[in-house]
């Protein structure tokens, strides 16, 4: 699909590059709210920064381009949607620990 712009003027130019703009705009935020909706406050998720280790967190807030996750460190980061992996918490609990409040526990079905 090849367009011609060569014979374009330099206002037909600008907006033209206005509309690409935004829709390449439009475009990323539906990817990132399409990417939102599968993690909700709660979540156990990990992500990479650039040049660190991997951290693990809790997704404590969606904002509006991204979700905020408090690290096991402490630490809060606002992260990408794109850049989080869900997590599933196997820390495995001894026979007489009592689970913390607020802990959802699976039930066995029969």
């Amino acid at each position: 699909m090849a367009i011609d712009i060569t014979t374009l003027t330099e206002d037909e130019l600008l907006a033209l590059n206005r509309q690409v703009v935004a829709r390449l705009k439009y475009l990323q935020q539906k990817r990132t709210d399409e990417r939102m909706v599968e993690f909700h406050v709660g979540d156990r998720v990990c992500f990479e920064p650039d040049g660190q280790p991997v951290q693990f967190g809790v997704l404590i807030r969606h904002n509006r381009k991204t979700v905020t996750v408090l690290t096991d460190g402490g630490a809060q980061w606002n992260v990408s949607p794109a850049l989080l992996q869900r997590v599933l918490d196997v820390t495995p609990r001894d026979a007489g620990e009592q689970p913390s409040q607020g802990e959802v526990l699976p039930f066995r079905r029969r």
